[in-house]
């Protein structure tokens, strides 16, 4: 699954955006020039919620 994640946007906020993954048991692929996070294995609610509490937005686009 992929995810736009629109305000993530230096290093900072990509370390977030993968320990706010790992802490719910996933590993992802963060692209920041893409803004884009893709992750397998976990449902789109869980990544959605963890990356909210996060304090970021997301939006499954694949």
């Amino acid at each position: 699954m992929i995810l736009s994640v629109p305000n993530m946007t230096c290093g900072h906020c990509k370390a977030k955006v993968e320990a706010a993954i790992q802490e719910v048991g996933g590993k992802a692929v963060v692209s920041l020039e893409d803004h884009e996070v893709e992750v397998n294995g976990l449902p789109e609610s869980t990544i959605v919620a963890a990356l909210k509490a996060a304090g970021y937005e997301a939006e499954v686009i694949a």
